[in-house]
């Protein structure tokens, strides 16, 4: 008699439970999603004291703004290619650049300046990384690469150098000739000539030819790996358009492609 009044119980409470459990409709618009979306990859290829890296992170500053759950931002740093010799043999890194084994359009503070970026980057959390950015841009770019900026800026950006290993990436004093930070400042370079956004001058047996014929593709705006703009001392190849609101469309197009 008890095995009954406990089998009765038991099967009363399971119906219970039963009616009152949540249920979800996984074919309509209640479904459950498991996975989170896709962000839309947007690379800037950059020189970090280039006006047209200043003037395209400005603008993508205000981008962020608009759609920051939507996007994955990246800075790809744009080094010196060098054509050298009668092959014609074009080449990012160059081993006798003593400090960096690349060569900046603008001088040995642009690779400092490219490299306290990057070791930031890797070691503090984006926005952080994001702040820091735009407060070494604010000090102007003759001071972005400057020891005494890095520990400024990091302070303003709320990047500890010490903890985080950004210091010791960039180099604790600051000046971004830690091997750490020069790898990266390599590899960085690499990708740019791989996505075809670096700068190139012309050299024979290491004897420029002229100063003014290069190639220079900073700030190059690239959504999903397609290059989209440039900006070299005014917007170019901008099909779908250079300003805030054209940058935003574009990047809610692929984010609902990608995420459809």
């Amino acid at each position: 008699m008890l095995s009954l009044i406990l089998s009765l119980t038991a099967f009363y409470f399971s119906v219970v439970a039963a009616v009152h459990l949540p249920s979800f409709d996984y074919s309509g618009q209640n479904q459950v999603k498991l996975t989170p979306d896709k962000k839309v990859l947007v690379q800037l290829g950059v020189m970090s004291r280039c006006p047209d890296a200043l003037l395209c992170e400005s603008v993508f500053n205000e981008v962020l703004d608009r759609v920051p759950d939507k996007v994955n931002l990246s800075l790809v740093y744009v080094a010196t290619d060098r054509i050298t010799g009668p092959t014609y043999k074009i080449n990012s890194i160059d081993e006798t650049e003593p400090d960096f084994g690349v060569w900046c359009m603008h001088g040995r503070q642009e690779c400092a300046g490219n490299v306290q970026q990057l070791c930031v980057n890797k070691y503090a959390p984006a926005s952080n990384w994001w702040e820091f950015v735009k407060c070494q841009n604010y000090q102007g770019r003759e001071n972005v690469g400057l020891p005494e900026v890095v520990f400024k800026c990091a302070k303003t950006a709320d990047v500890d150098l010490l903890a985080g290993g950004a210091g010791r990436c960039i180099g604790l004093d600051g000046s971004g000739t830690a091997a750490e930070g020069v790898a990266l400042l390599r590899e960085s370079a690499r990708f740019g000539h791989q996505l075809g956004i670096s700068c190139v001058f012309l050299y024979y047996s290491m004897r420029l030819w002229n100063s003014n014929r290069y190639h220079r593709k900073s700030c190059t705006v690239l959504i999903s790996g397609r290059k989209v703009c440039v900006h070299d001392g005014n917007w170019k190849d901008c099909e779908g358009g250079h300003s805030v609101n054209d940058f935003v469309r574009q990047i809610e197009e692929e984010y609902e492609r990608l995420n459809g």
